[in-house]
């Protein structure tokens, strides 16, 4: 049957979005791998959580590309995605701003 995603594509997409989505809100480094900062401001992980939401798509994206052809991307798929990677999110957010420390 064609057009059938392989379960590898949508797994390997998936794991990816959830573990960049709470990278930002587990580490002090801007970027993962840039300096250290104490603590990190609030503008700068929004900011890491965009970029990650970005290069997560674009992953997808190129998985997409390598199965066959990709559907065209519009406004409904873009709000989706976000969406989707910021509830991915929410455990990190949790950890970072809602849990006693």
């Amino acid at each position: 049957m064609t057009g059938l995603v392989p379960g590898w594509a949508v797994t390997t997409v998936l794991l990816a979005a959830l573990v960049a989505a709470n990278l930002p809100f587990v580490n002090e480094r801007l970027f993962v791998l840039g300096p250290r900062r104490t603590p990190k401001p609030t503008a700068w992980r929004l900011l890491e959580l965009l970029v990650m939401a970005v290069l997560v798509a674009l992953l997808g994206r190129a998985v997409e590309g390598s199965l066959g052809q990709t559907s065209p991307l519009r406004w409904e798929f873009v709000a989706v995605w976000l969406c989707v990677f910021l509830t991915l999110a929410f455990p990190g957010f949790v950890w970072r701003y809602l849990r006693r420390h």
